[in-house]
């Protein structure tokens, strides 16, 4: 569910229209619902109460600190996996003691960082890493709490780049190894070793694999407490999904249904880490037509918006639902789908004027006809959007707007020739 809809043929955000945002601002433009991250946020709290998790934001998704002072402002802890993170937090106003840190490779300085704002908990991937945080807090003389990042071996069946739970990766223990290091670190000063924590990647479209895979760390936690050690924390990790098309994704409600029974009783704190499953409906890349030409028997669309705006489609080959931001009669679409049977669509791919040839955001897909300067909205752009773009060909990176009601205001403005060089000089 999302406050993007069309309205008289004009694409609207909550009651914006879209071609006004892009005529103020200007395109490439990232465009944001406050609504709908509120209604997936809120839609998550409600559809879990009955056990009360702490639900925390994935801050990678998509980081904008406005974005994350209106997370922390309904309530959301953090879920972060750097010291920027950390620091994008604590500016919006986001509380520490509601913060978990995953990451493989956390520094030094980052880990004395966290445990000097009192962050929650750690989530540790590794034996060493639990070796170096228990000499950094006993050096300190400051107790922290972590969480055993375990593999439970469920291939979630997404792309090969986005999968983590599985046995060969480097995130994690694998569970084989897991109880040896509750046994050497389960009793050690300073360190609160009482929690699992699993994060299965973009764990598909289905909840089986978060049900497998509870299922085993709760056969894992019973081991572990019947030889003596306290569990009270499992942390299910993010990866739930998104409706890049129509009813595609399960809702809240649906993980809840499977999930809640599992773990009544189990005198567990449940943590959560959603992401994409709050932030990619909410937001919209809009993006202009440069051009369009014919090649061979391929028909292509330059838009000015490019692969360094969104690398998902050349990274992950995601899809996305791209259609103008305003239409013809005939053309307003109600539901969003990888196929679009409307006459008169036309099948194209969608470019970006990046020297690369991976540059594209679309491949053979039908569009209606297009002409210069008219707008196109990417769909289900708010999470790993922005926040993986870059500089790439020295292109200055989007401007981001979020909108609340009737009313928006640019949350990051457009970079500048200058911004490029600012660091150089």
């Amino acid at each position: 569910m999302d406050h993007f809809q069309y309205r008289d043929n004009q694409l609207y955000c909550e009651e914006v229209p879209v071609r006004k945002i892009a005529e103020q601002v200007g395109t490439p433009v990232y465009i944001y619902s406050a609504a709908t991250l509120e209604h997936h946020y809120t839609s998550l709290v409600e559809a879990f109460v009955e056990i009360e998790p702490l639900i925390c934001y994935s801050v990678k998704s998509c980081g904008n600190i406005h974005i994350c002072r209106l997370m922390a402002q309904l309530g959301s802890g953090f879920d972060m996996v750097s010291g920027g993170e950390l620091y994008r937090i604590l500016q919006a106003g986001g509380a520490a003691d509601k913060v978990v840190y995953a990451g493989v490779g956390k520094t030094d300085e980052e880990i004395r960082q966290a445990i000097t704002a009192g962050i929650a908990c750690f989530d540790v991937e590794s034996e060493a890493e639990l070796e170096n945080l228990r000499s950094i807090a006993t050096e300190m003389e400051k107790d922290v709490q972590a969480a055993l990042r375990i593999n439970p071996d469920v291939d979630a069946g997404t792309h090969r780049h986005t999968t983590t739970g599985v046995k060969e990766t480097k995130f994690g223990v694998d569970l084989e190894r897991a109880k040896d290091v509750f046994t050497r670190f389960g009793h050690v000063q300073y360190l609160k070793l009482n929690g699992i924590h699993l994060h299965l990647g973009s764990g598909g479209d289905t909840v089986n694999p978060y049900i497998e895979a509870i299922r085993k760390a709760l056969e894992f936690i019973d081991e572990l407490r019947s030889s003596g050690f306290e569990i009270n924390i499992l942390n299910i990790g993010g990866g739930y999904a998104a409706d890049y098309t129509t009813g595609q994704s399960p809702s809240a409600v649906d993980y809840a249904e499977a999930i809640v029974p599992l773990l009544r009783g189990k005198q567990l704190q449940l943590i959560m880490e959603p992401g994409r499953t709050i932030a990619a409906n909410a937001g919209i890349l809009v993006t202009k037509v440069l051009y369009t030409k014919r090649g061979g028997e391929k028909h292509f669309v330059i838009i000015d918006g490019a692969m360094n705006d969104l690398i998902r489609p050349a990274l992950y080959e995601a899809f996305h639902f791209i259609w103008p931001v305003q239409v013809a009669n005939g053309y307003a679409i109600k539901e969003r789908s990888k196929t679009v049977s409307i006459p008169g669509t036309q099948k194209v791919d969608v470019v970006g004027p990046i020297c690369e040839s991976s540059d594209f955001l679309a491949k053979d897909r039908l569009l209606p006809p297009l002409a210069r300067g008219d707008l196109l909205s990417v769909f289900t752009a708010g999470a790993y959007g922005f926040a993986m773009s870059s500089q790439y060909n020295s292109r200055p990176r989007a401007a981001e707007v979020l909108v609340e009601g009737s009313d928006f205001r640019v949350i990051r403005r457009r970079e500048s020739y200058e911004d490029l060089i600012a660091l150089e000089k």
